[in-house]
Order: structure tokens, then C-alpha cells, then sequence
């Protein structure tokens, strides 16, 4: 085993790292209060690969691999949570299945737009107001008139497709029962009778627009199906499976952001005659911390490099992602509790850091989702 970066992760993490720095975290408080999308940003990530990570060279992408992946998206949430989370979605829910079950003309019409950052952010509309764990309690629907496909229905909690082109849709596009009712049609988000709702007031993640969306007989091509008709929920559960690596590298940038924040205040802060840093309580929570950001990047890293190998990595994402989501959520509590009363105030980042981190434990599939997928892969085992 070799636990180390090769020299091309190096500084391409420099060079994530580097821009963040200047282009994101400066930002990042400003976009959460007024939750507003960091456009200057994100129109600057094509160029430097940010917004291809999942496309290949021949597409547009930069090529990297996916522990290069997961490690863009963990400096993108140490430096902005909300904006991490834009572009993980971009990449792992609303590219991934135009790469992985596109065929080559649909892979030519919208993968090198998408890296480029030209037209804006990709879309995955998974999520019902009856649908969210439960993908069978999908109601939107999809039927073919002549060459097009006819789509009604509403979606919930769908990332990004105020900024974007297209949204990838999950459709039920068969009376059948089981898993074979189920397909993804790519929707242009400027389609006729396709509304988009004013973005939800969120608790965190404020820098990522979140919509609710109505389709009254949008009528797209039929050939703006992926792979063939039914075969959608098996294709979802695949790109949920990268897109949980995702979540677990946004996870570990917002504990580190959260750590390196309370290591600073303990260091500068003075009671009781020393820094607050000398106090064996403090120590802990900080060794604690430390300890379990360093855990969940490994896991992050292994489910990373066995969905680079071709290997199966569904357990392994669930438990990376379970991991370092709930990690996250009690490291940025215990950098509150080693602030006190300023860690509770806006006027350090800390508070913000554990409102992006609740999130975590929902996104992609909450925690209980998990614990379910994890036991049912050891079981079978």
C-alpha cells in the first residue's frame, strides 16, 4: 500500500487549494448570508478542471482520477461548503450519468460545455415530495408522443438548475412494476412548461441555489433518454454511489476549515493564566478531531481509488460517506464549544461550518440510508 499522494495529486491539490484561497473562501461568508451563488467563481473553475472532474479528456475534462476528484471537492468546502456542494452535484449527479450512460452523440452535445463552464452548472432531479429515500414512490412521468417524450410531474430539493443548461430527470416511463419503470431523460432547463421555483431558504449550504420544479407537458427528444427505457434506477444507484464520495470529501473540507479555526482561537485565546490551547479539554477535542478527519479522508480515498481501479465500491462509499458526514457535524460542534459565545456568533466562520455540515447526513442519501446499504452489502458477504 502506498498511503501518498503521487507528485501530479500534489499539485494539482496546490492548484485547487491556491484558487480556493483566492476565489472562494473570501467570499464564502458573503454568499452565505445572502444566499447567493458565487458566479465569479465557478465561471473561472472550467479552465482549470474544476468543472469536469467526472469527463474525460476526449469530452473536455481534465483526465483526473477520482482521489484527484474527491480532493478538489475537499478544498472546495474548506474554503465554501455551499459552493463545494454546486459543484459536486455538477459533477457527480448532473455529468456523471451523461459519461457513464451516454452514448457518443450525447456525449459530443453536452459533456464539453459542461466542462468548460460556458453554459453554466448540470442538475440531477431525483427527489419528490414523496420520494426521497424512496426512489419507488417516484411519480413524475414520462410518456413517448411520436419522437419526443412528454414529461409531468414535480421535483423537490434539486440542486443547481437555476444556474445551468440541463437537469437529468428520473422518470417513471412504464406501468411496469419493480425497478424497470424507471428511466433518465436529459431536460434543457429552458424548456417550454419546465418551472423553477424560487430557491428554498435553507439553514446552510447557502451558497448553493435549491429548487423545487414543475414539469406541465415538457416535451424533450426521445433521443434525450440515457441508455435504454428502464433502466434509470439501476444508473441512479450507480452515480449516488460517486456522488457519496463526493459528499464525503465536502465533509472532511468543512471539518478541517472548522479545526483549523478553533486550533486558532485556542492558540490566541487566554484563561485561567494560559492559552486556551494548555487546557487538557481543549487538547482532546483537538486530538479528537484530528483523529477522526484523518480516518474519514482514508475512507474517502479507498472508496475513491476502488471506483478508479473498476472495482465495487458501494459499501465502501456508504461507510466513507456515513463516516465522515457524521464526523463532520461533531467536529464543528466541539470548534463551537472551544469558541463559546463567538463560535455561536457570525462573527467567525465556525457556526457557519456546522450549518453547511448538517447537511451532510442528508444529502445523497441521509445516514439511516447508509446504515441500511453498508449492513445489506455485509450481510451478503
Amino acid at each position: 500500500m502506498d498511503f501518498k499522494l503521487n507528485d501530479e495529486q500534489r499539485m494539482w491539490q496546490n492548484a485547487v487549494h491556491n484558487f480556493c484561497t483566492t476565489e472562494v473562501k473570501p467570499m464564502a461568508a458573503e454568499m452565505d448570508a445572502n444566499s447567493t451563488f458565487n458566479q465569479g467563481a465557478v465561471s473561472k473553475m472550467g479552465p482549470l478542471g474544476l468543472l469536469g472532474l467526472t469527463i474525460g479528456e476526449e469530452y473536455g475534462g481534465p483526465g483526473v482520477d477520482a482521489i484527484s476528484a474527491a480532493i478538489a471537492i475537499e478544498e472546495l468546502a474548506w474554503a465554501c461548503g455551499g459552493t463545494a456542494l454546486s459543484i459536486a452535484a455538477h459533477n457527480s449527479l448532473g455529468c456523471s450519468p451523461i459519461s457513464m450512460f451516454g452514448n457518443e452523440v450525447q456525449k459530443e452535445r453536452w459533456l464539453p460545455d459542461l466542462a468548460s463552464g460556458k453554459v453554466g452548472l448540470a442538475a440531477l432531479a431525483l427527489t419528490e415530495s414523496s420520494a426521497g429515500s424512496d426512489l419507488f414512490g417516484v411519480r413524475t412521468r414520462a410518456g413517448l408522443d411520436g419522437d419526443e417524450w412528454v414529461i409531468n410531474g414535480n421535483k423537490a430539493w434539486i440542486t443547481n438548475p437555476s444556474v445551468g443548461p440541463l437537469v437529468v430527470t428520473l422518470c417513471r416511463t412504464s406501468d411496469v412494476e419493480g425497478s424497470k419503470a424507471f428511466s433518465l431523460i436529459v431536460v434543457p432547463t429552458d424548456s417550454p412548461g419546465l418551472h423553477i421555483h424560487p430557491p428554498e431558504k435553507k439553514m446552510g449550504v447557502r451558497a448553493s441555489p435549491t429548487h423545487a420544479l414543475t414539469y406541465e407537458n415538457v416535451r424533450v427528444p426521445s433521443d434525450h433518454i440515457l441508455g435504454q427505457p428502464g433502466n434509470g434506477l439501476y444508473q441512479t444507484l450507480a452515480v449516488l454511489d460517486g456522488g457519496r464520495i463526493g459528499i464525503g470529501a465536502m465533509s472532511i473540507g468543512i471539518a478541517r476549515a472548522a479545526l483549523e479555526q478553533a486550533i486558532q482561537y485556542a492558540r490566541e485565546r487566554h484563561t485561567f493564566g494560559k492559552p486556551l490551547s494548555r487546557h487538557q479539554a481543549i487538547q482532546w477535542m483537538i486530538a479528537d478531531a484530528a483523529t477522526k478527519i484523518e480516518t474519514g479522508r482514508l475512507m474517502v480515498y479507498k472508496a475513491a481509488w476502488l471506483k478508479q481501479v473498476g472495482e465495487k465500491y458501494t459499501k465502501e462509499a456508504a461507510i466513507a460517506k456515513l463516516f465522515a458526514s457524521e464526523m463532520a457535524e461533531e467536529v464543528c460542534r466541539n470548534a463551537i464549544q472551544i469558541l463559546g459565545s463567538y463560535g455561536y456568533s457570525n462573527e467567525y466562520p465556525v457556526e457557519r461550518h456546522y450549518r453547511d455540515a448538517r447537511l451532510t447526513t442528508i444529502g445523497e442519501g441521509a445516514s439511516e440510508i447508509q446504515r441500511m446499504v453498508i449492513s445489506r452489502r455485509v450481510l451478503e458477504e
